[in-house]
């Protein structure tokens, strides 16, 4: 099962904001089977939205976007959905009425009600940090950019989430570089097509090295083809160390 996140915000790709919903959704997709395959940084922008969210849509079997459903003029993230489905953005009483309860008669504005506005259709994701809900149309998840509204929203749906095999993962580093390993390494890969090997430079008490990390969804062929990395690393030099965690 594959998936694809679409971050939306100028405050991102001006460097203002960093962003971190990114590795973190990858590690709870995971330990749920589903793969994230790929993510785009998008501007708020209505037509570049649409057309990122309709080709996305169509090929991957989960779209999840982060950014641009609050209450201020740049917010365009649920009218541009509704407009890649065809569809009308209107006022949803459930969510209305979720502000009300949240902010009262006397601090509900016209502005936080524009957070009440959700493609007709559509279903409401809820967040318990700050109310004001997201939402899904078909396999498109609509959350906010907040890291923990994001997660707290993610949280409250991920159980209806289909997802497949767990992607495993092996890594082990050592002071060699990628050069010395590299023709070997292509041919571990070779043999080993059902695993995906990915090489990465790292520097350690000023020391230039690799980590190589194995992935795959079987325990046995994952095991197998991290013995031969291991081993590849061992013919070179003996300071090899086994990672805790690999990505």
């Amino acid at each position: 099962m594959r998936a694809c996140l679409i971050i939306i915000g100028n405050e991102v790709l001006s460097g203002r904001t960093q962003d971190k919903n990114l590795a973190w959704l990858a590690k709870e997709l995971n330990e749920i089977g589903i793969r994230l395959a790929e993510a785009r940084v998008i501007p708020d922008n209505t037509q570049v939205i649409i057309d990122t969210v309709g080709a996305c849509r169509k090929k991957f079997a989960y779209v999840f976007t982060t950014g641009g459903i609050g209450p201020t003029h740049d917010d365009i993230t649920s009218d541009a959905i509704a407009r890649a489905f065809g569809v009308k953005l209107e006022r949803n009483q459930e969510a209305e009425t979720i502000l009300q309860r949240h902010y009262g008669k006397e601090k509900l504005n016209a502005a936080r009600l524009k957070m009440a506005d959700i493609p007709a259709g559509a279903s409401l994701i809820r967040n318990a940090v700050s109310a004001a809900p997201g939402f899904c149309i078909e396999n498109v998840y609509v959350m906010a950019g907040v890291p923990a509204i994001m997660q707290a929203m993610f949280e409250s749906f991920k159980h209806e989430l289909k997802g497949g095999a767990k992607m495993l993962s092996r890594a082990v580093s050592a002071y060699v570089t990628e050069g010395a390993i590299a023709e070997r390494l292509s041919a571990i890969q070779d043999q080993y097509p059902d695993v995906e090997i990915g090489s990465y430079p790292l520097i350690r008490q000023q020391r230039l090295g690799t980590c190589l990390v194995a992935r795959s969804t079987d325990t046995a062929r994952l095991n197998a083809a991290y013995r031969e990395i291991k081993d590849l690393l061992l013919s070179l030099t003996q300071e090899v160390a086994e990672e805790d965690w690999a990505a």
